[in-house]
C-alpha cells in the first residue's frame, strides 16, 4: 500500500520551491546562453561580409540577396532581414575598432601562433598557456618578455571586451549602434552600464537621449588630491554635470526646498540619474555638533564606494561658502556616523544651478575634504520620442513589405 503524501509536509512544499527555483534559473541561463550565441553568429556573419569585401565582389544587391538565400537555406530562421544584416555589419565594425587598437603582438608571432581573438573568446586563458608551451618560439619569449606581457594583456582586455558585448539583448545593441556608430568607447560604456544597472531597452534609450556619456565623471572634484588612488577614480566615474533633473517636471519658479521636495518625491529617479551603488539615507539629515544642531540637504550610502555622501542642493550659483559648508558637513559625517574598518571617507557632492568653473576650481583647491561640485539641467537634453507617432524599423519594414505584395497583385 502506497504512502499517502501531505501535502502540507515542510520538506516536500520547501523541495518543489527549490525545484522551481533551479527550472527558473536554468531558464534564465538557457535564455543568456541563446542570445550569446546568436550574438556570435551576427559577429561572425558581420566580420565575413567586412573580411569577404561581399558588395565590392557582388554589388550592392547582394544584402538583399543574402537575406533571401538565408531563409530559403535555413527555413524558420530569424532576423536575416536586410535591415537586421546591416545591423550585423555595423555591430562588427563598431566593436572591431576596439580589438584592432589594442597592443598588435600579432607582428610579433608566427602567424599560426595567436589564433583570431573573436574566435578564441571563451578559450582565453588556454590559448595563452599553449603559446607559452610551443618549443619553437620558447627562446623568442624568454628572451622578449614584453611580447609574452603583451600578448596576455592584449587577449585578455579583448575577452573582456567581448564578453560584456554578448552579454545584452540585440534589441539593445541596435540602440547603441544607431547612436554611436563612430564612437566604440561610448557604444562599450553604454554596454557595461547596461550589465551594471540591468537596464531594459526603454532605460537605455533614456540614457541614449541625455547625454550621460558625455556627462559622466565630469564633475569639476579634488578627489585626486584627496582620496586614495583607487578610490579616487571611481568616485570621480560616479559623479555627472549637468545632472539631468527634467523629471521633476519643474517648468516655473521654484525655491530650493520645493526642488528637494520634488526629488524624494521622485526618489526612484533622482537615485537612477545619482548612478550606480546609491542608497538613500535621509533628508534634512540631523546631525548633532557640539551644542548646535546641523541639518544635511540630502544623505546617501554608495555601496560601491563604501561610504557617506553628502549631497547639497543650490538653485542659485556657486558661492565660496558653499564649499565651507559642505566641507564642514563632510568632516561631521567623518567624526559622527562614519564607522573605523568598514566606511572609507564621505565624500560631499555640490549640485547648483550655475557655477564660474575657475571660482569653483579655486574653491576645491581651499579644502583638504574630498568635495565635488556639478549643475543641473530641469529641462530635457533632448526631446521624449512621442510614442505611436515615429515608426519603429520593424513597422516601417512591415509597410514596405505590404506595399510590395499589393504591387506583385
Amino acid at each position: 500500500m502506497s504512502k499517502s503524501i501531505n501535502i502540507l509536509d515542510k520538506d516536500y512544499t520547501q523541495w518543489i520551491k527549490e525545484l522551481g527555483s533551479r527550472y527558473r534559473q536554468s531558464q534564465i541561463k538557457a535564455a543568456v546562453k541563446v542570445n550569446q550565441e546568436m550574438l556570435r553568429f551576427y559577429w561572425e556573419l558581420g566580420r565575413d561580409i567586412v573580411e569577404m569585401h561581399i558588395e565590392e565582389r557582388w554589388g550592392e544587391g547582394v544584402i538583399k540577396m543574402l537575406s533571401a538565400d538565408l531563409q530559403s537555406e535555413i527555413p524558420g530562421i530569424t532576423g536575416v532581414s536586410n535591415r537586421n544584416i546591416y545591423y550585423c555589419k555595423q555591430f562588427y565594425l563598431l566593436y572591431n575598432q576596439v580589438i584592432e587598437n589594442l597592443p598588435q603582438v600579432e607582428a610579433k608571432l608566427p602567424p599560426k601562433v595567436l589564433p583570431q581573438v573573436e574566435a578564441k573568446i571563451e578559450n582565453m586563458p588556454q590559448v595563452v598557456a599553449q603559446i607559452e608551451k610551443l618549443p619553437q618560439i620558447g627562446e623568442e619569449f624568454e628572451n622578449h618578455p614584453q611580447i609574452v606581457d603583451d600578448s596576455r594583456i592584449s587577449q585578455q582586455v579583448a575577452a573582456k571586451i567581448m564578453s560584456d558585448v554578448f552579454s545584452i539583448p540585440w534589441g539593445h545593441h541596435k540602440y547603441i549602434i544607431d547612436r554611436c556608430s563612430n564612437n566604440p568607447e561610448k557604444a562599450l560604456f553604454f554596454v557595461r552600464q547596461t550589465i551594471e544597472n540591468g537596464w531594459s531597452r526603454s532605460m537605455l534609450l533614456n540614457f541614449l537621449d541625455t547625454d550621460l556619456y558625455e556627462r559622466q565623471g565630469k564633475a569639476l572634484t579634488n578627489f585626486n588630491k584627496t582620496l586614495p588612488d583607487a578610490m579616487s577614480d571611481l568616485a570621480q566615474e560616479l559623479t555627472k554635470d549637468p545632472y539631468d533633473f527634467a523629471f521633476t517636471g519643474i517648468t516655473g519658479r521654484y525655491n530650493e526646498r520645493l526642488l528637494k521636495d520634488v526629488l524624494l518625491n521622485n526618489i526612484t529617479n533622482f537615485l537612477v540619474e545619482l548612478g550606480s551603488g546609491f542608497a538613500y539615507v535621509g533628508k534634512e539629515y540631523r546631525l548633532q555638533i557640539g551644542e548646535t544642531e546641523n541639518f544635511i540637504d540630502l544623505l546617501f550610502y554608495n555601496l560601491n564606494l563604501s561610504c557617506y555622501v553628502v549631497v547639497e542642493v543650490k538653485i542659485g550659483k556657486f558661492q565660496f561658502a558653499d564649499i565651507g559648508q559642505l566641507g564642514g558637513y563632510v568632516v561631521s559625517c567623518n567624526h559622527i556616523l562614519r564607522k573605523a574598518g568598514r566606511d572609507n571617507p564621505t565624500i560631499g557632492l555640490l549640485i547648483c544651478k550655475e557655477k564660474d568653473r575657475i571660482q569653483a576650481q579655486y574653491a576645491l583647491e581651499s579644502t583638504s575634504q574630498p568635495l565635488g561640485i556639478s549643475e543641473y539641467e530641469l529641462e530635457r537634453f533632448y526631446p521624449e520620442k512621442i510614442e505611436g507617432t515615429i515608426p519603429t524599423i520593424e513597422e516601417i519594414e512591415t509597410k514596405l513589405g505590404e506595399m510590395m505584395e499589393k504591387e506583385k497583385h
